[in-house]
């Protein structure tokens, strides 16, 4: 079993680190602070793709939809949409045309299913995602 280590460094130690890593072109990040809603880019109904618009449609209806993992639970492991507990986000596919498979592009609600508080489009596979305004 492996454990965590911590490290100890005095000031100097870290600013030894930061050069070290300056030199060999590391870039040091720290870590994420949690994301905010109104941080997010937007994007409006009207704007989304029309198979997105069909999706969103889809959502607010209450399905039924088009591909069996629909609706399933969104882990938001990418931590891309802010914190919240598990089983908050559900997603939904976005038909990509000529795609063999479920495409990249998704929508991905939070809070419940048939009425949620917010939407996110993703056309990317959840590199990126933008909040759907009406």
């Amino acid at each position: 079993m492996l454990r965590a280590a911590t490290i100890r460094t005095s000031k100097s130690g870290l600013a030894c680190i930061f050069l070290a890593a300056t030199l060999c072109g590391t870039t040091l990040v720290h870590a994420r602070q949690p994301l905010q809603v109104d941080k997010l880019p937007t994007v409006s109904v009207a704007e989304l793709p029309r198979q997105g618009r069909e999706t969103y449609q889809l959502i607010r209806q209450g399905g039924p939809f088009p591909y069996d993992k629909d609706g399933g639970v969104f882990g938001n492991r990418e931590r891309q949409l802010p914190a919240q507990r598990r089983g908050y986000y559900h997603e939904y596919t976005v038909k990509t045309p000529y795609a063999r498979d479920r495409g990249a592009r998704r929508i991905v609600c939070g809070g419940r299913v048939q009425a949620p508080d917010t939407c996110y489009y993703t056309g990317d596979h959840y590199a990126s995602f933008r909040r759907i305004v009406e």
